[in-house]
């Protein structure tokens, strides 16, 4: 896996973590912070931010890493450096570490000077010529998710790292999705339909 420059300077940051946060963040979460930020809030377009993500999503994810970590790849989410780090979680850290980013704040949105129409088209209605639902029925109208569900937040998640988990889906790279719904839907989206998505996605306000 390509490690971004940017993750060399990350973690130097961690050092700098106020005592204050530093109190109320699991032990695990220090590492957590070299690509993911001090609260969950990532700086680096490759990786995504945890703050204010649905919780239940953040243990499925964390278990799944691990899970790939025990067998060889084969099975859960593959990802060479989080299966590494899964793979040391207990029951209880995963837990710890859910919720406390789950409780945290998300970053201010950055302004939007134009919304990526096609992509707004496909995420609210999807395309029914294709066979290609709204990513609005899982992920709601405004990307915020499903709690209940364990369906991810995705609005405002950095574009580069949205385009390549759909890519990823379509690919069958990954494939932890529900039911292979993700890529089931991925499977008929084109390059342009995952730029378009990606960069509306990114677009909606996440606070």
């Amino acid at each position: 896996m390509k490690i971004h420059p940017s993750f060399y300077a990350s973690v130097l940051m961690v050092a700098s973590i106020s005592s204050a946060t530093a109190a109320s963040m699991p032990a695990k979460a220090a590492i957590c912070a070299s690509c993911h930020g001090a609260e969950g809030n990532s700086t680096i377009s490759e990786y995504p931010s945890l703050a204010g993500q649905r919780a239940l999503y953040l243990k499925r994810q964390l278990q799944a890493f691990r899970a790939a970590a025990t067998n060889d790849h084969q099975n859960g989410r593959q990802d060479p450096v989080m299966s590494a780090m899964a793979a040391t979680l207990s029951d209880a850290e995963i837990n710890e570490l859910s919720e406390y980013y789950a409780r945290q704040e998300p970053s201010a949105a950055s302004a939007v000077n134009k919304v990526n129409r096609e992509g707004k088209k496909l995420f609210l209605g999807g395309d029914l010529s294709r066979d290609i639902a709204a990513c609005a029925a899982c992920h709601g109208a405004d990307g915020k998710g499903m709690a209940a569900a364990g369906f991810p937040a995705i609005a405002g998640q950095h574009q580069d790292y949205l385009s390549a988990q759909l890519q990823a889906f379509r690919s069958g790279k990954r494939k932890d999705d529900y039911q292979g719904m993700m890529q089931d839907t991925c499977s008929k989206l084109t390059d342009d339909d995952i730029q378009a998505l990606a960069q509306y996605m990114a677009q909606l306000p996440h606070k």
